[in-house]
C-alpha cells in the first residue's frame, strides 16, 4: 500500500501485537516481568518499566502520527516534560514562552532552577525575543503553540531557523492543544514533541498520560534511556486506554474545532464579552500564522468576561453542558478560570506578565452539538448579569 492517511494510521499503527490469537484490538499485557529464553536472550521484553508490548503499540502509533522516529509513553504529561528536561545538565539554559501551562512554568522555574538549569521566559510572538536571549549555554527552546490559555501562536519554523546556529539548542514543541491531527512540528523544524495524552489524544477524560516523540533515532535513544532510568513510563492499562482513544482522534478533532469556531463567533458578538482568544477568528492577531502553520484551529478558546457587569461565578453555576473543571480535550465540554485554577501555580506577577487576568475564562469544547453548546452559554451569560 501507499502512504496511509492520518485516520488510517491512528486506527492501525502498532496494534497487531497478538501473534498467538491474532486479536483485532491490542491486548493488555499487565505482567511486570517476562521470562528469559536463557541468560542474555529474551522475546523482546524483560521488565515492564523498561518495555511492555501494550505500551510499545501506543509508542509506535504516536510516533507515526507525529512523523517521528521514536515515541515514548509516560505516566503523565508532566512526566513527559520532566523527561525532556533531563536531557539537560546543571549550567544549561532554557528559553520558554512566558504564557505556557502553569505546571510547566512551575517545573522550570521552581524545580529545575534549583538544579542549576536557568529558564528565561519571553514573549515568543516576537522572534527577536528568542534570538536576543540565546547564549552559549542555551540548550533547549520550549515552545507551546497555541499557548495556554491565551491561544497565542508561535512561529515554529521561524524559531527553528533562528536557533539553527551554534550552540544548536534543541527545539521542543508542546503539541497538546492542536494534536498531530492539526499541527506537525517536525515538518517545521522541531527536534522533540511532547503531549499530555490525557487531553485530545486519549479524549475521554478517563486516564492521565504523556508522550515524548523524537525526530531522530539517536535522540530517541537518549529519551528512552531517561524514561527507563527515571521510571516514568506509562502503565500497560493506561497505555491501552490511550491507544483506544487515539483511534477516533481525527473524527473528534473535527467536531471539537467546529464547536470552538461556533462558540468563538457567538462570544465575539456578545455584550458580556470583552475579548475572545481563538485563532480561527479573523480578528485574532495570529490568525494568518495559524492558518499557515496548522490545518485547523483546534477545540480550545478563552475569553475575557466583562466583570463589571457580569459575575463569573454565576456563569459557572448556571451552565448545564460545561463542567467547571481543569484539564481539556475530552468529549465533554469543560470551563475554568485560569487565574484561579490551571495557572494558579504561576506567580501572580508571571500571570500578569503573560496577559492572564482574573476575568479570563478558558473553554474546552467537547463533541456535543454546536447549537446546544451555544444555547447553554447564552442562557448562562444571561443569568450571570449582576
Amino acid at each position: 500500500m501507499g502512504k496511509l492517511q492520518f485516520s488510517t494510521k491512528a486506527v492501525h499503527t502498532g496494534v497487531s501485537k497478538d501473534r498467538a490469537y491474532k486479536s483485532v484490538i491490542t491486548p493488555i499485557y499487565p505482567s511486570s516481568t517476562f521470562r528469559f529464553n536463557k541468560i542474555g536472550e529474551t522475546s523482546g521484553y524483560d521488565y515492564t518499566r523498561s518495555g511492555n508490548p501494550t505500551r510499545s503499540a501506543l509508542c509506535e502509533n504516536l510516533a507515526a502520527l507525529e512523523g517521528g522516529e521514536a515515541g515514548y509513553a509516560t505516566a503523565t504529561g508532566m512526566a513527559a516534560v520532566t523527561g525532556v528536561l533531563h536531557l539537560l545538565k546543571s549550567g544549561d539554559h532554557v528559553i520558554a514562552g512566558n504564557d505556557i501551562y502553569g505546571g510547566t512554568y512551575r517545573l522550570l522555574d521552581s524545580v529545575f532552577r534549583t538544579m542549576g538549569i536557568e529558564t528565561t521566559f519571553v514573549d515568543m510572538g516576537n522572534i527577536l525575543n528568542v534570538k536576543n536571549e540565546i547564549r552559549g549555554n542555551t540548550k533547549l527552546i520550549w515552545i507551546e503553540t497555541p499557548s495556554n490559555p491565551l491561544m497565542n501562536i508561535v512561529d515554529i519554523r521561524a524559531v527553528a531557523e533562528t536557533v539553527n546556529v551554534e550552540p544548536y539548542p534543541l527545539v521542543c514543541v508542546d503539541n497538546t492543544f492542536p494534536s498531530p491531527y492539526l499541527q506537525k512540528p517536525f515538518e517545521l523544524g522541531a527536534h522533540l514533541v511532547v503531549h499530555s495524552t490525557t487531553k485530545y489524544i486519549n479524549g475521554h477524560s478517563d486516564v492521565v498520560g504523556g508522550a515524548i516523540i523524537a525526530k531522530t533515532r539517536d535522540l530517541g535513544d537518549q529519551v528512552a534511556y531517561i524514561v527507563n532510568a527515571l521510571g516514568i513510563a506509562q502503565a500497560p492499562f493506561d497505555s491501552w486506554l490511550v491507544l483506544r482513544g487515539v483511534k477516533t482522534l481525527g473524527l473528534r478533532m473535527e467536531q471539537h474545532q467546529k464547536n470552538a469556531q461556533g462558540l468563538a463567533e457567538f462570544l465575539e458578538s456578545h455584550k458580556a464579552v470583552k475579548k475572545v482568544y481563538y485563532p480561527g477568528l479573523k480578528s485574532h492577531k495570529d490568525h494568518d500564522l495559524a492558518s499557515k502553520q496548522m490545518s485547523g484551529f483546534g477545540g480550545m478558546l478563552s475569553f475575557d468576561l466583562d466583570d463589571t457587569r457580569y459575575d463569573m461565578h454565576k456563569l459557572f453555576e448556571n451552565l448545564s453542558l460545561y463542567a467547571l473543571a481543569e484539564s481539556l480535550g475530552g468529549v465533554e465540554s469543560l470551563i475554568e478560570a485560569p487565574w484561579f485554577m490551571s495557572h494558579l501555580s504561576m506567580p501572580e506577577e508571571a500571570r500578569k506578565a503573560a496577559g492572564i487576568e482574573q476575568n479570563n475564562i478558558r473553554v474546552s469544547l467537547g463533541i456535543e452539538a454546536t447549537d446546544d453548546l451555544i444555547a447553554d452559554m447564552a442562557q448562562g451569560l444571561e443569568k450571570a448579569l449582576k
